[in-house]
C-alpha cells in the first residue's frame, strides 16, 4: 500500500503498534463470545478450545497469511503461518510464569492436550518432509500435501468430538472451570453472533492492513521478509493466543490453556490449505526456504517437549516455571537466533 511506503519507519512502527492492539482487544473480546456461543450450542470444554477459541484467535494469522499468499509473497505467508508455531507454543512459557504456584504441565488430567501435542508435530514432520521431498502438484497449482494435512485436522477433529462424548466423565478435570466462567453469559445468541461478526471484521482489516505495514518495514529496515514473517507478524497475531490463554489460566482453567495453543498450532497447519489456494504461483510449500524449514524443526522439538512433561507430571521448577517452560524458552530464542543469522 503506498500510504505505508510513504511514510517514515517510525511512523510505520506506530502504524504496526496501533493494528496489534487492535488485534488484541478485539481477538480478547471475540474468544469471551465464541466461549459464551459454545455455552449456547452445548459443545465440549476441548472442542471449544480446539475449534472456537483456537478458530476464532488463529483468525489474524488467516488474514495475514492469506493476504501475503494472495499478493505472491510466499516467503511472508509461510514465515508467519510456520513462525507463529513455536511462538505460540513460547506462550506457555509465559502462562508457566502466571500459574505462579504450581507446574502448568503438572495439573491437567485429562488426555486431550497430549493427543493434540502428539498429532502436532506429526503433522508438522509430515510438513517437513514435504518441504525437503518436493510437494506434489495438483490442478491450479494446489499441494497434494496441503490437502492431505487439512483432511487429517478435520478427521482428527471429528475424532475427539466422538473421544470427548465417550470419556465425558472421565475426561473431567478438577483444575478447569467451564467456558461460562470465561464471560458473560447473560447476552442472547443474536447479541453474541452480532457482537463476535464486529470483533471478526476488526480482526480482518487490521490483519490486512497489517500484512502492508510488516512488508514495508521489511524494506525499510533491510531485515527481510522471512525474518520479519517468522519474527514481528507472528508475534503480533499471536497476540489473541496470549490474552486467552494467561485468562484461562488466571482462573485455573489449565486443560484449557494449552489446549487453546496446542489446538491453534493445529489450525495453523490446517490454514495452509486456503492459503494455497490463494496462492496463484504454485504449490505454496514448494517456496519453503531454510526460514521455514527452521521455524518447522523449532515447532516440532518445543511441542514435544511440553508432550513429555504433560506426560511425566513432575513438578521440579527453574527460576519460579517448569523444566519443560525452561527448556521450551531457551529453545525459542535460540531459534529466534537462527532466524536472524538465516534471514
Amino acid at each position: 500500500m503506498e500510504l505505508f511506503s510513504s511514510m517514515p519507519l517510525a511512523l510505520n512502527i506506530v502504524a504496526f503498534a496501533l493494528l496489534a492492539s487492535c488485534i488484541w482487544i478485539a481477538g480478547t473480546r471475540l474468544s469471551h463470545l465464541a466461549g459464551a456461543i459454545g455455552d449456547h450450542l452445548g459443545l465440549g470444554q476441548a472442542i471449544m478450545g480446539l475449534v472456537f477459541l483456537g478458530g476464532i484467535t488463529e483468525l489474524p494469522e488467516l488474514v495475514t497469511t492469506g493476504t501475503a499468499a494472495w499478493k505472491g509473497n510466499a516467503p511472508l505467508a509461510l514465515n508467519n503461518m510456520l513462525g507463529g508455531i513455536p511462538m505460540q507454543t513460547a506462550i506457555l512459557v509465559i502462562a508457566d510464569m502466571v500459574a505462579i504456584r504450581v507446574v502448568l504441565t503438572s495439573m491437567p488430567r485429562k488426555w486431550t492436550p497430549v493427543l493434540e501435542g502428539v498429532l502436532l508435530a506429526v503433522l508438522l514432520g509430515a510438513m517437513l518432509i514435504l518441504v525437503n521431498v518436493g510437494e506434489v502438484t495438483l490442478l491450479n497449482g494446489l499441494g497434494l500435501g496441503a490437502v492431505v494435512l487439512a483432511g487429517t485436522y478435520l478427521l482428527f477433529v471429528y475424532g475427539l468430538h466422538r473421544y470427548e462424548k465417550a470419556n465425558h466423565e472421565l475426561s473431567a478435570d478438577a483444575n478447569d472451570l467451564s467456558t461460562s466462567d470465561l464471560h458473560d453469559g447473560t447476552k442472547g445468541i443474536r447479541q453474541l453472533l452480532l457482537h463476535s461478526a464486529g470483533a471478526a471484521l476488526v480482526i480482518l482489516v487490521c490483519g490486512m492492513l497489517l500484512v502492508e505495514v510488516c512488508e514495508t518495514i521489511a524494506v525499510q529496515s533491510s531485515l527481510g521478509n522471512s525474518f520479519v514473517g517468522v519474527t514481528l507478524l507472528a508475534t503480533t497475531t499471536s497476540l489473541p493466543e496470549l490474552s486467552t490463554t494467561i485468562a484461562a489460566v488466571r482462573m485455573g482453567a489449565f486443560t484449557m490453556a494449552i489446549s487453546n495453543i496446542f489446538g491453534s498450532n493445529l489450525l495453523m497447519v490446517f490454514i495452509l490449505l486456503p492459503a494455497d489456494l490463494l496462492y496463484r504461483e504454485g504449490a505454496l510449500l514448494a517456496q519453503a526456504d531454510d526460514t521455514s524449514k527452521m521455524a518447522l524443526v523449532s515447532g516440532i522439538v518445543v511441542t514435544l517437549v511440553y508432550v513429555l512433561g504433560l506426560l511425566r507430571r513432575e513438578k521440579p521448577r527453574v527460576f519460579g516455571i517448569g523444566l519443560d517452560s525452561a527448556a521450551v524458552m531457551i529453545l525459542y530464542l535460540g531459534s529466534l537466533y537462527a532466524f536472524y543469522v538465516l534471514r
